[in-house]
């Protein structure tokens, strides 16, 4: 396996205050690398890196219209911090969101344009994965997810039940990556998705192929000649495949 996750693209429509809103929030800054993107990325590392996912905030027409399924969780290192970044984050501009989450220790939130993310409690889990503490897709089979991206990337299967999986770079560094088992399906095209790229010097075409053979599915966003391959999951969810880097 060549290929690695590098960082996670979220549809806006105003790119630069969902970007500003992320980027104060993980304490990271602002780039764009065109008109409608905003590249949200960590102070003093050089892209890509495995220790963090970048965020790339893409402007669309199309508003959101039901709860995302794929979201990110926030990591805390104590009750305190929780508590403080939770009143930093609504200052910002998030909202409180009722998801059906029930009496949990964790925070729900929006953030200005409506994407739910969670601020966790502390978890020894979190302790060493930076600000991002999880990426977290809802899906209905958890397992078949789990074979699907264990085997389609060079991350590592930590846990893996009936009602969740969890992976996380070979390198033991950065956020995990969370399937949870949730009721309903996919039925509009994912707000939040992610970006995968080859290493230099390896072959998109020949990754592209092989993520096929794996189960992958050719997707049409409208994205014409572009220099990334759009495909879907086993359950649907978009992702690109960029080229290496």
């Amino acid at each position: 396996m060549a290929i690695r996750l590098v960082q996670i693209a979220m549809d806006a429509r105003d790119d630069s205050v969902v970007g500003g809103f992320w980027a104060e929030a993980l304490g990271w800054s602002v780039e764009s690398e065109g008109p409608g993107v905003t590249n949200v990325v960590p102070v003093g590392l050089t892209y890509p890196d495995p220790t963090v996912l970048y965020i790339d905030v893409v402007a669309v027409p199309e508003p959101k219209t039901v709860k995302n399924r794929v979201h990110i969780d926030l990591a805390t290192t104590s009750a305190a911090h929780q508590a403080d970044l939770v009143a930093r984050l609504r200052a910002l501009g998030a909202t409180p969101v009722d998801v059906g989450q029930g009496d949990v220790p964790w925070t729900v939130l929006a953030d200005p344009e409506g994407n739910e993310f969670c601020v966790l409690e502390p978890r020894p889990v979190y302790r060493d994965t930076g600000p991002i503490a999880a990426v977290v897709v809802d899906c209905v089979e958890p397992r078949v997810m789990a074979r699907f991206w264990g085997e389609a990337m060079d991350w590592t299967p930590h846990e893996v039940t009936d009602d969740h999986a969890v992976l996380r770079s070979a390198k033991g560094v950065g956020p995990y990556l969370e399937f949870l088992r949730t009721p309903g399906v996919k039925t509009v095209k994912n707000r939040v998705h992610l970006d995968l790229r080859p290493y230099a010097g390896d072959d998109q075409a020949a990754e592209t192929d092989r993520l096929r053979t794996l189960g992958a599915t050719d997707i049409d966003l409208g994205q014409g000649d572009a220099p990334w391959t759009v495909l879907a999951d086993p359950e649907g969810n978009e992702f690109c495949v960029l080229t290496p880097r």
